[in-house]
């Protein structure tokens, strides 16, 4: 079976210290699956290695069966992969519409051109609407982008994050400092936006992990203890003893 991230035996040391003990995950395209697990574990470390920013100590990454291990972040966007961040990563001195017009244009071919005024690309304008529309941010269209709500800057970046064409997404607490109705928002948004795609997030809160994820993958001290559906894992003692711990009567009801 061919898959459209997957991680053989991905280990990372930070001098002495191994960080990622052997990490083996398999995510099938149009999975949604949710990284959980204690401070500490190698989650970020995890989504670092996967997007580029560090190299791996040994094993693999590839992406549709392409190895991307110890490729420039650059080179594995343009395979099809990209990531937000936890620190809101948009272009605040541009407008709602040039912070996703930006995103499209290597995806359309015209990568560093210089020679066209940006307002006559009316196929890179186009799509920068309708990825506008779909985030729900068309009413802002011409508002600078550090004058958004912080809600309304998350879903800019979830917009910037897909509009590039990618078909593998990688969120980074996409909800973090979020209200609990604009948590439930949202989720819908990243549901609604992200169909047909592959999405890895990273995420504490256990409400959007159980209301978004196809599977869960539990990471604790660098390995992965549980890849499962969000169930199964629910229901698995050692995931429980691990790392849910007092969590656990929420989890069982699907709560925060």
């Amino acid at each position: 079976m061919s898959y459209a991230l997957e991680l053989k035996d991905l280990r990372k040391n930070f001098g002495k210290t191994e960080i990622i003990r052997g990490v083996n995950l398999a995510v099938t395209a149009g999975e949604r699956v949710a990284i959980i697990g204690p401070n500490g574990a190698g989650k970020s470390t995890l989504f670092n290695l996967i997007s580029g920013r560090f190299g791996p100590t040994s094993g693999e990454i590839l992406l549709n069966g392409q190895r991307i291990d110890h490729k420039e972040p650059y080179e594995i966007n343009r395979m099809g992969l990209s990531r937000s961040f936890q620190i809101t990563n948009i272009f605040p001195k541009l407008s709602v519409f040039e912070n996703l017009r930006c995103a499209v244009l290597w995806s359309l071919g015209y990568k560093y051109t210089f020679l066209k005024f940006l307002s006559g690309l009316k196929d890179a304008n186009e799509m920068a609407e309708k990825y506008m529309a779909m985030i729900r941010l068309d009413k802002k269209r011409d508002l600078l982008a550090m004058n958004l709500t912080y809600a309304e800057q998350r879903a800019l970046e979830i917009g910037i994050t897909i509009a590039g064409g990618a078909g593998v997404i990688l969120l980074d607490e996409p909800t973090a400092g979020m209200s609990k109705s604009e948590t439930s928002r949202f989720i819908s948004l990243i549901k609604e936006v992200t169909v047909g795609k592959t999405l890895l997030t990273v995420e504490h809160d256990m409400g959007v992990v159980f209301g978004l994820a196809d599977k869960i993958a539990v990471v604790v001290y660098g390995e992965v203890i549980a890849f499962d559906t969000p169930d199964a894992v629910r229901a698995n003692a050692r995931v429980q003893e691990a790392y849910l711990g007092s969590h656990v009567a929420d989890v069982q009801a699907g709560g925060h």
